[in-house]
This record gives structure tokens, sequence and C-alpha cells, in this order.
């Protein structure tokens, strides 16, 4: 009986679990219907489960669907405490190696946003403030960020169209699900002064909707240093 007990509640978690991970990149909310849809859930069962996490605020109701709730911003936050303090000795460690600025970014539906920073102790060197929410299809960070959802989510993420900032700028979604596909193989990500003149990047991916960049320069991108960037930062 309690066997029984706990594969229910592990089910329910798991169940609960695909409904935020499906919201996780719909910022305007989605129906019943549709979160039943994407989930493959029934609908009976997927209003019970949005009912029992409204009330723990894991998700609200606005007027075009059910959204993430301030309670996963709160454990957000938390979780990024933890992992700023984690990540600290490596970033240290690689901007000190690089003598290159380096980034920690997490994933925020288009674009990724810093939330720690070991600033490189050049003359010359890129930083940026923390906090800045950097576009997931023209960046180092976002573009490895991306590798790690489908092609469909990508779609249903930029559209057929991409905003673009510079004349490096991948302008079709073509064009960055190519892009995309080469760094699932590489395991890391470049920014070829897609986002801003003069400024380059390389990325890795330390988990899903984690990673570091180590952003730089355009005088390394044909470099020696920019090979030994890439070794440290993969590393």
């Amino acid at each position: 009986m309690s066997n029984e007990a706990d594969n229910n509640g592990s089910q329910v978690i798991a169940r609960a679990a695909t409904i935020l991970r499906a919201l996780e990149t719909q910022p305007k909310g989605m129906t019943i219907s549709q979160l039943s849809r994407e989930t493959g859930l029934p609908r009976t069962t997927v209003h019970r489960l949005v009912s029992s996490l409204e009330t723990q605020q894991l998700l609200i109701s606005g007027l075009e669907g059910v959204q993430l709730g301030p309670a996963l911003a709160r454990l957000a936050a938390s979780a990024h405490t933890d992992v700023i303090t984690l990540s600290r000795p490596a970033m240290e460690t690689l901007g000190r190696r690089t003598r290159e600025t380096v980034d920690l970014c997490v994933y925020r539906g288009n674009y990724a946003v810093s939330v720690n920073q070991f600033v490189s102790d050049q003359e010359l060197r890129v930083v940026s403030p923390i906090g800045t929410a950097y576009p997931c299809h023209c960046t180092a960070h976002g573009k490895a960020m991306l590798a790690m959802l489908t092609d469909e989510k990508i779609k249903a993420l930029l559209g057929n169209h991409p905003d673009v900032r510079t004349d490096n700028t991948l302008r079709t979604l073509s064009s960055v699900l190519e892009d995309v596909r080469e760094i699932r193989t590489r395991h890391y990500a470049i920014d070829r002064e897609e986002h801003a003149r003069g400024v380059c990047g390389v990325e890795s991916i330390l988990m899903p909707a984690l990673a570091s960049i180590t952003p730089f320069p355009l005088r390394y991108l044909h470099s020696g240093l920019m090979r030994n960037l890439i070794t440290c930062s993969v590393r």
C-alpha cells in the first residue's frame, strides 16, 4: 500500500513538473486546453493540477491563460544564490587563465540573463552590468542555451525573422538552427560580433538553463588566444 502511494505521489509530481516546463517558454500563458495538448495529459488532470499549483502561487491565472507564478521567482532567486556561490571558484579560475571577463547567465525565455561576473584585469576588456538580458539568437550564451532546446521550441521562441543587431547577426531561422546544431556537436558557442560590433564571445554550458561566457574584444577572434579561450571555457 505504501509503495502504491509513493508511486502515485511521484506521478503527480512528474505531471506537475511537465506543466511547469510547458509554461517556461510561454510568458503570456496558456489555456487549460493548450496545456492539455502540449503535455499530453487529460484536460481534467491538467485542471486539477493547475488548481493545486495556484494555491501555492506556483501558477497564476492571467488574462490570456495560466502563467508561472511568483513563488517560482522566489525559488529561482534562492537557487541563483547557491549557483553563484558554487560557480565562483570556477569563474575566477577561468578569468585568471584567460584574463578576460567571465559571465554566468541563466535562461529566461528569449534571453540569457547575467547573474554573476568576474571582471577582466586588462585595460581593453568587455564588461556589461549584472542583470543584462542578452537575446538568445545572437549571443554566445544565448545560442548555447538554445542548443539545449528542441528545434520546435526554438522555432516557437524566435519566429521566422530574428531581430537583427549587427551586420553579422544570423538573420533567418534556418541559419540560427544550423548554428545551433553545430553547437550541439562541438559543445560550445561563439558570438562573432553578432550582438554588438567589436565584441565576440565563447560560451560553454554548465547545466541546462545555466552557462558561462567569456566575452572578448574583436582583436582576439583570429589569434592564438582565441583557441586558448575556447579550450579554457570548455574545460
